[in-house]
């Protein structure tokens, strides 16, 4: 699958590495579902809503996770994910989703 980087932080200087199975998680367990207020404003609230949502789910789940905990390791917990990373993910799953598929899935 493809690999996109996110600017995590608003100078440029910070990146995080974000693959299509990282997104294709958000989508099957609907992680942005609901998840920013009516103001649209994403700000670290948000970014801790997001972390206690997915905790919870990990906790709940009777099957592997490991798609939810490599999400976290390598993205939403990454030291460099602040409320503007988190902003930039975002917009990146919504141009992921808009984007036809040209891989075959298996």
């Amino acid at each position: 699958m493809k690999t996109y980087s996110i600017q995590a932080n608003p100078s440029g200087t910070r990146h995080i590495t974000v693959s299509g199975e990282h997104l294709a998680t958000i989508e099957k367990y609907g992680l942005f579902r609901h998840l920013i207020d009516s103001n649209g404003i994403v700000d670290e609230t948000v970014l801790d809503k997001l972390r206690l949502n997915i905790r919870s789910l990990i906790a709940s789940q009777e099957e592997d996770s490991k798609d939810l905990l490599d999400l976290c390791i390598d993205v939403i917990y990454h030291a460099n994910m602040k409320a503007f990373g988190l902003q930039r993910l975002i917009q990146l799953y919504l141009q992921w989703l808009s984007e036809p598929e040209d891989e075959d899935e298996e």
